[in-house]
């Protein structure tokens, strides 16, 4: 018997014999080197078997010799399948292209709603997601993922607090939280105005209370700036201070940075590629081109796809594979202490308050070691070092 497979691919035919010279056609055909299969004899006498659909022609020529009756019940396997296809072309083709509609306009952006924003705000929302290209009409697996369109609008308009970004089905929902008006000054109980930590005074602003301190005046931490207590001796009046007092502050840091070292450049060569995925499984299906870099990094963009509004299993990956190499750097001991010094200020500055500044550095020590240069900096801060505390009965 034949492979079944084999004979699937290229096709296979049922053949029926009738007639007294069956069997001498049957010998004829094993003679010849045709090869058949299933051969069944029914009670009426006729023989079933199969034969290959390239064997045909050779069929067709023994069997004029024989004397029996031949018909050809069905054919089977692919080309009589692509046969029956061709001729319903048209309703698959339909069925195809109606999917292939269905799946495009379900991951289409038809609607984007906006809720929480005033006319202006709304206006100015619409205007950065043109420019983001969120509109209606495109494909949202060119848009950016939902948290990056998040952060994008909340770093580029001034007057949100924070926004929710929500994909559903075709339409794009905007959750905003808009800045509220300064709140009305709360009613508070009698306090002073202490030091939250030791300093000289650099300046002082006093809206309500009595200054109790100078400018260059040095201060403990806990040490009363400003009191709550006004009025005279006979007659005095608690009230809460309020005010700023400004002092100058010291922190101290040490850093290191190499003579020597290696940074990472992108070269601008990249290539693309694009995959279908369902779970930890990707299949790439564009961009087949042979990765001949020596260093790189990857960058991967995930979309989900949507098809009448249902989220499906499967997602559109874009996947970049950006060259890079490593350059080599030397600097002077001048070069590597300037960088040193930078990169301390730039880290004390991440660890005081947002409205200090730093007024000035010093260097206490410096060392070159072991390739590197070695700096203790104390860094002169001016902060407002000015702190509530309610005023006690009996102080």
């Amino acid at each position: 018997m034949k492979n079944q497979w084999l004979t699937f691919i290229t096709g296979r035919v049922l053949v029926k014999a009738e007639g007294k010279g069956i069997e001498r056609l049957i010998n004829r055909l094993a003679q010849s080197g045709l090869i058949m299969w299933k051969v069944k004899k029914q009670k009426s006498g006729d023989v079933l078997f199969f034969i290959a659909l390239p064997d045909l022609p050779k069929f067709r020529n023994a069997a004029r010799k024989a004397d029996c009756s031949i018909s050809f019940i069905r054919g089977e396997g692919l080309p009589f399948i692509l046969k029956r296809t061709q001729r319903n072309s048209g309703f698959l083709v339909g069925i195809v292209l109606f999917f292939l509609i269905a799946f495009m306009l379900s991951n289409v952006t038809w609607g984007i709603e906006i809720k929480g924003a005033d006319p202006e705000t709304e206006h100015k929302i619409r205007k950065e997601l043109t420019q983001l290209g969120i509109r209606v009409g495109t494909f949202h697996m060119l848009n950016d993922k939902p948290d990056v369109i998040q952060q994008k609008l909340t770093d580029r308009i001034d007057n949100i607090t924070w926004v929710g970004v929500e994909l559903k089905g075709t339409t794009f929902h905007f959750n905003v939280v808009q800045k509220n008006e300064p709140k009305k000054p709360e009613l508070k109980s009698p306090s002073n105005i202490v030091a939250k930590k030791k300093a000289v005074i650099a300046d002082l602003f006093v809206e309500k209370g009595k200054p109790l301190v100078k400018i260059n005046q040095y201060v403990e931490k806990g040490q009363v700036l400003v009191s709550g207590v006004i009025g005279s001796d006979d007659k005095p009046k608690l009230v809460s201070a309020t005010g700023e007092v400004w002092g100058i502050t010291w922190y101290n840091t040490k850093v290191e940075f190499p003579l020597k070292s290696h940074f990472q450049v992108y070269s601008g060569e990249e290539i693309r590629r694009h995959y279908i995925g369902a779970g930890k499984i990707s299949i790439p299906f564009w961009g087949f081109k042979r990765i001949n870099f020596k260093q790189y990094e990857i960058e991967t963009i995930d979309h989900d796809l949507f098809f009448l509004g249902w989220k499906l299993p499967i997602k559109y990956s874009e996947r970049t594979i950006r060259e890079n190499e490593k350059m080599p750097r030397s600097l002077t001991k001048d070069e590597a202490m300037a960088a040193a010094i930078e990169l301390a200020r730039r880290d004390v500055e991440n660890n005081i308050p947002a409205d200090a500044r730093v007024d000035r550095e010093y260097i206490l020590q410096q060392e070159v070691d072991n390739g590197k240069v070695k700096l203790s900096i104390n860094f002169q801060v001016i902060e407002n070092i000015a702190e509530e505390r309610p005023i006690i009965q009996g102080d």
